[in-house]
Order: structure tokens, then C-alpha cells, then sequence
């Protein structure tokens, strides 16, 4: 008892016990990660860490060669080793994949007559330990025919087919407006986006375990958990109800987290051995086998009139799809949609195409084909500030899209659309202070202290970047979700197939119910096949649909909650409200607890969220083909050593329209970890792969951006002018600073040193100014 405390009870009286700080509660409040702590004490169910009686290991041998015609494979070494207790090839799949989601099914799950990519499987071990399987893997003996890659994709329109379906995945000519329009003054550009991988956090893993009825259960971190149930049931010749996917927890997922060359290997394994088998992919694995960002190259030319209005913008895009298809046909798409940016343009002519290559393939990974455009339109729009003297702010706002406005797929923009007042908002924060105004913090200088360059060789740049994404699928994609919401003995329970990916679904679930119900305790169940399909983690759909369909459940139990009252009362329900965990009438008649009303009771209901349907873009690039838009608008702020070509992200001021605040925290852990991804995106991270073989699989050749890498991040303005047709209003938040954020970053180096800056990642050479 501290000296003050018993002097008061000495005198007889007692001070009073601070109020404990109320609990977060509802939509529009901070409430925390229902799975924090778990994370925290490290017992959050990781795939990796899953067990299982009788546990094989599994190991997958993988190509070292980007292309060669497979002349033999020998297992006999490595099914006569101790402790082998299964090898399978492609002769031992006994299926062929369905199409995938937005993709198409031109991969097999193991390599039969060639190899298309480095990484491709070729086989896999089961055995009881994993360095034996690992042992017996390296024993099958393959021998190639040695084939030259096709890593260049502009060579992929004349090069022999590397697949039966062709090198072409797609070609879409949009066309908009009058070709002969043309402006007074014309800048042109081509624009190369590197390959970025999504890298990760936790290992890649997952556990199969046989049936009794002669089906498998797979455990995976897996993002769109009832299409890969759809896949491996196809790929085992088995029907979905005896393929069963449980989700575990996933560490993290900014793409399509798990490879399916181990997932679908995985459940093969267990069918032949009867055993559960588990893998963990090594790190060097995980590059070689999930899917990258689109490689893109981009050729631009813009028309403005005198005043730096767009006239007309001329593209061609390419997006390397790598061996697959994969969802390159979707990428294509958001590229050529958003070819022009978030800029009024009454004449477009874009011409994109997305074609094989023997490169490792090319998938979802947040904010694709929207990401690479904006790199490239928002360097033309500095290139015409530049050419006309102007402020490249000024431009921008003289061209920016509003609500009704028209982009060049003919789509009106019905969603809000303040792109102005984002772009105000950036523009006119206040400058950080420069650092030789604070010689102390001389480590803030490119390179450190102990760099090679010299104070007097940094020049400041500011740039701008002015992003947009669509949100759900497009072009006639069916998204719908479905939910159940539970309530017994006041406990609510959530069951919905949509998977938390670190985007914060489980913990909006649990405010939405909170919102609706005045319940308290909310759980949201494990996810599995068993339930209904919610659709993939991705573009922050869940957000809308999956967290719509639980609104709705929601609101159906409310009702239920409700009418009894109402009955006794003589009113509708409509007349009741709920708050504070207090159920009330309009007059003050009927007061009650939300606890009283649902004593003995058990309600639940189910229901579904399905947006507006929307089309495919036609032959011409035309076509109403996305429910709905979210824009950000970033200003960065650079210091650029001109010597030796070293940058350093001072600040990133960043204007974001994110519909409504649902969840304050969250919100803002999730925007400044999109524009910390872009950054690395514009200055370190790039898988190279000289011949198609991937140079460097590691954490230490591939360059994430650290701690000491990320910039202050002012969040300056977050505009909540709610989407109508979505519900709560709300926007996804997440992909749009990874769009917006490289743009800015390469802004501000072409201001700093007027280097035109072509290229992402932005490479020393590129920042270097000579003559100085």
C-alpha cells in the first residue's frame, strides 16, 4: 500500500478507484485483433507448427531449369531408400485441375513431358523423417533435354509455343474517344516495372490427412480455401464433399499465399500412403514456387493542350504472365482499365497484352496491373508539367476524375470520387524540415554517417503519386459471400468462410454483431470447406461482401430479438433500438437489457451478400466492369545523394477516401503498411532472373525494405463520403498506398536530380547526376 493511500485510510477515508477505461465496442471503434495475443505468446496455429499421429514428411524436387523437354525420370533410387514410404509423379495424378478463379487451368501439378519454369515440380517424397524425404527427393534422377528459354515476353509473339494454349493469355485493344485527336503539346515514355515478390511472413506449410471415406483433409494457410478444395478434388478425381480444406492460421498474405505445387502434392501423398503428411517450404521454396508480381513493360504517350489538360493518351502494355495464366487475364484487365489513371481523358487507345514466358509465374499479389500503370502515367504527367513549366500538382488537379465523370472502359463513376480534395490535401501539407537544419540527425542522410557520400551532394525532391483500384472481381465475376450469425446464452458466434489474411475480417465480424446485437462477447468460428464459400482474401472484398452477409445475419437475428417485444408493445420493431446493451422504445416505454430479452433463447439466421453483377470489357475495352473504385493521393518527400545514386524516403503524406472509419486502428495500421510495401516496390525489391532462373531465392539477395527503411508516414486526410451501394459505406483501404506509393517515390527522385527515372525499382545509376 503506497504511503498516501494508507494515510487516507488512517484518516478514515478512501480515495476513489480510477474508472476503468471503457472497452472498445462496435463499428467506428478501435477494437483490437481478437488474435493478437495468441500471436503475442506465440500459440496462434501456424500450419507449420500442425501434428499428426503417424506424421510423414513430404519434400518436392523442382526443376533447375527454366525450359527442357523431360527425356526419363528414375524413382527407383528414391523409393528404395530407408524410410521412403511414397513417391508420386505425373503419372500418379490421377485428375486434371479445374480453372481456378480468375485463372485459367493451364498448370499441371507435376512437370510430364516439359519444363516450363525454374522451380516447376517434378516429383514428391513422403518418409518418415524430413530430412530423409528431403534425401529421397535429390534421388530422383531426371534427365532433361536442355531447351533455350523464352525470358523476354516482347519475343514471346514469335517464339514457339511453350504451351498447348499458346504464348498469347490475352490481348485487349481498348478504344475510346477520337483517334485523330491530338494536343498541343505530345511527351512520350517507356516504363519498366521489376518483379516483385510477395515474400511472406511465415513459413509456407500444410498438413494432409486421409479419410475414412476415402478423401483427404488438407491444412492450409489458404486464402480461397473452397477453390482449392474445387482444384485438389479435380486434380484426385474425387468429389468436392470428400475433399475437405481447413484453414490455419495465416501469418499474413498480400497475394495468393500458398503454392499449389505443394499443396496439391500434399493430399496425393496422403492418398497413397494413408498416412497424414505434412510439408514446410523452405524459404528458397517459396521463391521458387508461388506467384510474383507481373513484370510489366509500358509504352506512353500523352497529348495535353496548352494548359496541360489531357487530350489523348496512347499506350501499349505488356504484362510477362510468366509460365502460367495464372489470374494474368485479371491483371491485364485492372492495367488497361486504369491505363489512363484517375485523369479525365476523352481519347484512349491502349493496347495491353499479357503472354507466357519461361520466367516464374505471375499471380495476384495487391494492387495488380492497377500498380504498374500508375508508375508509368503519373512519370507523363510530370514529364508535361515539366515541358509546360507548371506545377506537377497544379496538372494533376486540372486533369482529375470526379463522380460522374466517364473512364475509357465507358464506365461512368458512379462511386465517390474526391480525388481533388485528396490531392489538395497532400499538396498543402507542411514540408519536413531538412536535415541540415538538425545536424544531429546527420544519419538521416542517404547512406548514414559512415557513408561514401557527402552532405553536400543531397538534393531534396517532392513528388506525387494519385492511385486507384477496383474493389471485388470484375468483369462478371460472381462475388457473393455467405454468413451465419449465432446467439446463445449471450454469446454471439460468427460463421463465415472468409479468411482473416491480417486485413482485420474477424475482428469487423465481431463489431458489426457488436453494432447490431449490443452483444458483447463475439466469436468468429474456424474457417473450413464445411461452411458455405465466402470467396478468395483478396482486393479487401471481404470488407463488402463478407462483412455485408454478416450485417445482414445480424440484422435478421435482430429481428427475431425484437418482435416479441414489439408484440407485446403494439409497435414494429423499427420503433426499438439497441445501444449501450440496452434495448429501448422510440417513447421511452420499453426499457430493457439486450441480456433480459435473450435469456433462455437461441436465434440464428443466414444470409447472403451478393453486389450488382458487372461485364466483361468487349472487343473494344468497353464494359461496365467493376462494382466499385477506391482512390489515394501520395506526396513524397526525398533525399537523393546525386553522387552515388542513394535514396532516402524522407515522408509520405497520404489522402485517402476509405468510404467510412470502421475501425480507426486498423485502418491505419493497413494503409501505412501499403505504402511501406510500396516503397520497397520503388527502391530495393526485385526478383532478378537472368535466363529464367531465379538469381539469389533468399532474404538476403531480395531486398525487403526493414524498419530503418520505412519513412514517417503522415496520414493527412481520410475522407468518409460513403459508397451507397456498399455496405456500412465502407471502402477497402489496403491496395491503393501500394499503387500510389512507388509513383510518388520515383516523382520525387525525378524532381530531385530531373532524371526521368523509367524504371522500378529505382537503381543507383538512375539517381546519379553527373556535371555537378
Amino acid at each position: 500500500m503506497s504511503n498516501d493511500a494508507a494515510t487516507a485510510e488512517a484518516a478514515g477515508t478512501t480515495e476513489a478507484a480510477p474508472a476503468p477505461e471503457p472497452i472498445p465496442h462496435g463499428l467506428g471503434a478501435s477494437l483490437p485483433p481478437a488474435d493478437a495475443r495468441a500471436k503475442t505468446e506465440g500459440t496462434f496455429p501456424y500450419a507449420a507448427d500442425l501434428w499428426a499421429e503417424g506424421l510423414l514428411w513430404a519434400a518436392v524436387l523442382r526443376s533447375p531449369h527454366a525450359h527442357a523437354r523431360i527425356v526419363s525420370i528414375d524413382t527407383s533410387h528414391a523409393r528404395e531408400m530407408p524410410g521412403v514410404r511414397a513417391v508420386v509423379t505425373h503419372e500418379d495424378v490421377p485428375g486434371t485441375p479445374l480453372h481456378g478463379r480468375g485463372s485459367r487451368a493451364d498448370r499441371p501439378v507435376f512437370a510430364s513431358e516439359v519444363v516450363r519454369h525454374h522451380g516447376e515440380p517434378i516429383a514428391a517424397v513422403a518418409a518418415d523423417h524430413p530430412d530423409t524425404a528431403r534425401m529421397a527427393a535429390a534421388a530422383v534422377i531426371v534427365e532433361y533435354e536442355v531447351l533455350e528459354p523464352v525470358t523476354d515476353p516482347e519475343r514471346a509473339f514469335e517464339a514457339e509455343p511453350l504451351h498447348p494454349d499458346g504464348n498469347l493469355v490475352r490481348h485487349i485493344p481498348l478504344r475510346h474517344g477520337d483517334p485523330e485527336a491530338a494536343g498541343e503539346v505530345v511527351v512520350e515514355g517507356l516504363y519498366r516495372i521489376g518483379r516483385q515478390d510477395p515474400a511472406p511472413i511465415g513459413a509456407e506449410a500444410g498438413l494432409a490427412v486421409p479419410r475414412p471415406d476415402g478423401g483427404v483433409e488438407l491444412y492450409l494457410a489458404s486464402t480461397d480455401p473452397h477453390g482449392d478444395r474445387d482444384t485438389a478434388a479435380a486434380c484426385y478425381s474425387l468429389s468436392p464433399e470428400q475433399v475437405k480444406v481447413v484453414v490455419t492460421g495465416v501469418p499474413g498474405a498480400t497475394a495468393d499465399r500458398e503454392d499449389q505445387g505443394f499443396q496439391l502434392p500434399l493430399g496425393l501423398l496422403a492418398l497413397k500412403t494413408g498416412c497424414p503428411v505434412k510439408l514446410t517450404a523452405t524459404r528458397e521454396e517459396s521463391f521458387l514456387g508461388h506467384v510474383h508480381r507481373h513484370p510489366t513493360l509500358l509504352r506512353y504517350r500523352h497529348h495535353a493542350d496548352a494548359e496541360g489538360r489531357v487530350v489523348k493518351v496512347e499506350a501499349q502494355i505488356l504484362l510477362d504472365a510468366g509460365a502460367y495464366a495464372d489470374t494474368s487475364s485479371d491483371a491485364l484487365a485492372a492495367a488497361v482499365a486504369f491505363a489512363c489513371g484517375p485523369y479525365v481523358v476523352p481519347n484512349a487507345f491502349i493496347e495491353g497484352w499479357a503472354v507466357r514466358t519461361n520466367n516464374p509465374p505471375s499471380g495476384h499479389v495487391r494492387g495488380e496491373g492497377a500498380m504498374q500503370v500508375c508508375a508509368a502515367y503519373e512519370a507523363q504527367m510530370d514529364k508535361i508539367a515539366k515541358k509546360l513549366g507548371l506545377d506537377p500538382a497544379e496538372v494533376r488537379l486540372r486533369n482529375v476524375l470526379a463522380t460522374g465523370d466517364v473512364l475509357p472502359t465507358g464506365q461512368t463513376v458512379t462511386c465517390p470520387a474526391p480525388v481533388a480534395e485528396l490531392l489538395q490535401a497532400v499538396r498543402d501539407c507542411p514540408l519536413p524540415a531538412l536535415p541540415k537544419d538538425t545536424p544531429e540527425d546527420e544519419w538521416l542522410l542517404p547512406g548514414g554517417p559512415e557513408g561514401a557520400g557527402e552532405p553536400g551532394a543531397v538534393r531534396r525532391g517532392v513528388g506525387y503519386g494519385i492511385g486507384m483500384v477496383h474493389m471485388l472481381g470484375a468483369e462478371g465475376a460472381d462475388e457473393v459471400s455467405t454468413a451465419t450469425v449465432k446467439v446463445q446464452d449471450g454469446v454471439a458466434t460468427v460463421l463465415c468462410a472468409a479468411v482473416e489474411t491480417g486485413q482485420g475480417f474477424t475482428t469487423l465480424a465481431r463489431q458489426i454483431v457488436q453494432e447490431t446485437l449490443g452483444v458483447d462477447e463475439v466469436h468468429v468460428a474456424p474457417v473450413d470447406t464445411d461452411q458455405p464459400p465466402a470467396g478468395p482474401g483478396c482486393r479487401g472484398r471481404h470488407t463488402w461482401v463478407s462483412g455485408g452477409a454478416v450485417e445482414r445475419a445480424a440484422k435478421m437475428v435482430r429481428t427475431q430479438l425484437l418482435q416479441p417485444l414489439a408484440h407485446q408493445f403494439g409497435m414494429s420493431t423499427e420503433l426499438l433500438q439497441i445501444a449501450d446493451g440496452k434495448i429501448t422504445s422510440y417513447d421511452g416505454v420499453l426499457s430493457t437489457t439486450v441480456a433480459e430479452a435473450l435469456e433462455g433463447k437461441e436465434l440464428w439466421a443466414t444470409a447472403q451478400c451478393r453486389p450488382h453483377p458487372t461485364e466483361p470489357l468487349d472487343e473494344s475495352g468497353q464494359g461496365d466492369a467493376f462494382v466499385g473504385m477506391s482512390f489515394c493521393a501520395i506526396r513524397a518527400v526525398v533525399d537523393v545523394d546525386i553522387e552515388i545514386g542513394s535514396v532516402r524516403v524522407v515522408e509520405l503524406a497520404v489522402a485517402q477516401d476509405v468510404g467510412r472509419v470502421l475501425n480507426p486502428a486498423q485502418l491505419t495500421a493497413r494503409i501505412e503498411a501499403g505504402v511501406t510495401q510500396g516503397v520497397g516496390i520503388a527502391l530495393t525489391e526485385n526478383l532478378r532472373t537472368p535466363r529464367g532462373l531465379i538469381r539469389h531465392p533468399d532474404l538476403t539477395g531480395y531486398a525487403l525494405p526493414t524498419a530503418l527503411d520505412a519513412p514517417d508516414i503522415r496520414i493527412v486526410k481520410l475522407v468518409e463520403e460513403r459508397d451507397v451501394v456498399a455496405p456500412f459505406g465502407a471502402k477497402a483501404v489496403s491496395a491503393v498506398p501500394v499503387v500510389a506509393s512507388p509513383a510518388a517515390v520515383a516523382s520525387a527522385v525525378r524532381a530531385a536530380t530531373g532524371r526521368p527515372v523509367n524504371r522500378l525499382p529505382v537503381r543507383p545509376q538512375a539517381a546519379v547526376v553527373t556535371g555537378n
